[in-house]
């Protein structure tokens, strides 16, 4: 049984370009940054001879686990990915003010779908990293 989920993995074209952008901008601690390879991460990945570099960010309970591989030369994704396809079609990101962080995000060049909506009791809004994933930024209402 699953007591809680523990991290989302991203593969990234760029390691230091996507590092930058979940620290930088949506302001998450990098925990682990180092590279990969061997038996173990072939084994663990089904991918032969995998190797590269790779980082861990995190924000609260959120971690995201970015993979730049060096080896297989991996397929470059469709940064305009609708998330109607098939896989994972994003991960959400909790904030407390969504308007501030949308327009500071915003400002600094990230691409979103549309400003943040009310709906169904939260505030919401989808963005794109830097390789086109999706992200989602959710406001809920304060108890206070």
């Amino acid at each position: 049984m699953i007591t809680e989920m523990n991290h989302v993995g991203v593969s990234v074209s760029s390691l230091d370009r996507s590092v930058a952008f979940y620290r930088d901008i949506m302001g998450m601690e990098l925990t682990l940054q180092k590279t990969f390879g061997g038996e173990l991460y072939e084994a663990i990945l089904g991918l032969k001879g995998a190797s590269g570099r790779m980082a861990v960010l995190k924000a609260g309970s959120l971690r995201v686990e970015l993979f730049e591989f060096a080896f297989p030369a991996p397929r470059p994704a469709d940064p305009q990915r609708p998330v109607c396809d098939h896989g994972i079609s994003h991960f959400c990101a909790e904030v407390t003010d969504i308007e501030a962080t949308y327009e500071r995000m915003k400002a600094a060049g990230v691409r979103f779908h549309c400003p943040p909506v009310s709906a169904f009791g939260v505030k919401a809004t989808y963005g794109r990293d830097p390789a086109g994933n999706v992200f989602e930024l959710l406001e809920r209402p304060r108890s206070d």
